[in-house]
């Protein structure tokens, strides 16, 4: 998750966090009749797809680390850092139509916050497939995140081969530090950037590609199975720093990306914006809050998930997926359709071939093991 302002808001947004955290069960039974837990077990799952073999792939924060690499490189400056971190903490966990979870790719790097802002966990950020080839994309790896460098452990995309070895085919965080973006945020900027989400599309001809949003710098990148990398646009250049977190592809044509914004959420200032291939930037859907997840049915009609949905958090309980009814429409479009409410802490999303959503939930904030995979029944 992206950070706040100044450590008092910072505080006091934690100290909601927690008290909240307090009253977890009343949550957990709280869910709409169209919303049921799918999987559980899981540490901080964030991005999630399904696999040509039918499973669900998750990515998982993991649990952290101890390890510090203060005075080695520059650190993310108090009070988020300086973070800790180790290299065995993440995984990326597989499950099966039933819901039993299964470990696919274990001992991927993982870290945490300082303490004074909750110890909150990232790792592997997010999945895609190319054909049968797993890729895994980190965004708790690097120096700035307290992960030991021997062997190189960077920001980056890792392929999984078919006998289970990993590669590292592109080294994100070096990319990120030789081409800066215009507006980085002095007072919010990781030097190892924090990748978020990551898709697979079929470019010109029969090319696949991986394209990955990192929300601190404020970037869409091009990656190749090869390990070419390329920026498609820096948004901070044209928006600032409004944290762009969720990738999503329509018609093979256009990007749609959700944005964060930073902390203390003020309630409907996230946007949708659509990205043409050669960078062109536009929002096509306002009036929303807190965009963890983008996401396109059989109908091309665009979902969209919100972390929180009420002003200051982020609020346990407060999360929501909505329709947009007319994301064409232009940048005014607030026609939305409620699909299910009363989320905590969702964190990504992805439609099964079941016509379902599939939302990691409990993302961030709690201890390991109570994450979860929600199934929402989507209406027509």
């Amino acid at each position: 998750m992206k950070k706040m302002k100044n450590q008092a808001v910072i505080i006091v947004a934690l100290t909601t966090v927690l008290s909240a955290l307090a009253l977890v069960p009343a949550f957990g039974t709280g869910l709409p009749n169209n919303v049921a837990v799918f999987a559980t077990g899981l540490n901080n799952p964030r991005g999630l797809k399904f696999g040509p073999n039918g499973y669900l792939y998750v990515a998982e924060g993991g649990t952290g680390g101890a390890n510090s690499t203060v005075g080695c490189c520059e650190q993310v400056v108090p009070p988020v850092g300086p973070y800790t971190g180790s290299i065995t903490g993440s995984r990326i966990s597989k499950i099966n139509s039933n819901g039993v979870v299964t470990t696919a790719v274990d001992n991927l790097p993982s870290s945490q916050t300082n303490p004074q802002t909750g110890s909150l966990v990232s790792g592997a950020a997010d999945v895609a497939f190319i054909g049968n080839t797993l890729y895994i994309l980190l965004a708790g790896a690097g120096c700035s995140h307290g992960v030991p460098q021997v062997p190189e452990m960077p920001n980056g995309v890792i392929r999984v081969n078919a006998n289970g070895t990993l590669d590292l085919i592109a080294n994100l965080g070096a990319f990120q530090m030789a081409f800066p973006v215009a507006h980085p945020n002095p007072d919010d900027f990781e030097p190892d950037g924090t990748w978020y989400s990551m898709i697979a599309v079929r470019d010109d001809g029969n090319h696949v590609n991986l394209y990955a949003v990192e929300p601190n710098h404020g970037e869409l990148d091009r990656i190749t199975p090869d390990g070419l990398i390329s920026r498609v646009i820096d948004i901070s250049a044209s928006q600032g720093h409004i944290v762009p977190t969720a990738v999503a592809m329509k018609d093979n044509d256009k990007f749609y990306v959700g944005n964060l914004n930073t902390f203390p959420i003020v309630a409907g200032s996230s946007k949708v914006y659509e990205i043409s291939k050669n960078g062109h930037i536009r929002a096509v859907a306002e009036g929303l809050s807190a965009i963890t997840g983008v996401a396109f049915d059989s109908q091309h009609r665009m979902y969209v998930l919100e972390m929180s949905t009420s002003d200051g958090g982020p609020n346990p309980g407060d999360g929501k997926v909505v329709r947009m009814n007319h994301p064409d429409g232009g940048p005014h479009d607030r026609d939305q359709t409620e699909i299910a409410t009363g989320l905590t802490f969702p964190t990504a999303m992805t439609f099964g071939p079941d016509g379902a959503l599939y939302v990691s939930h409990k993302g961030f904030g709690f201890p390991a093991g109570q994450g979860e995979i929600l199934l929402i029944t989507v209406p027509h």
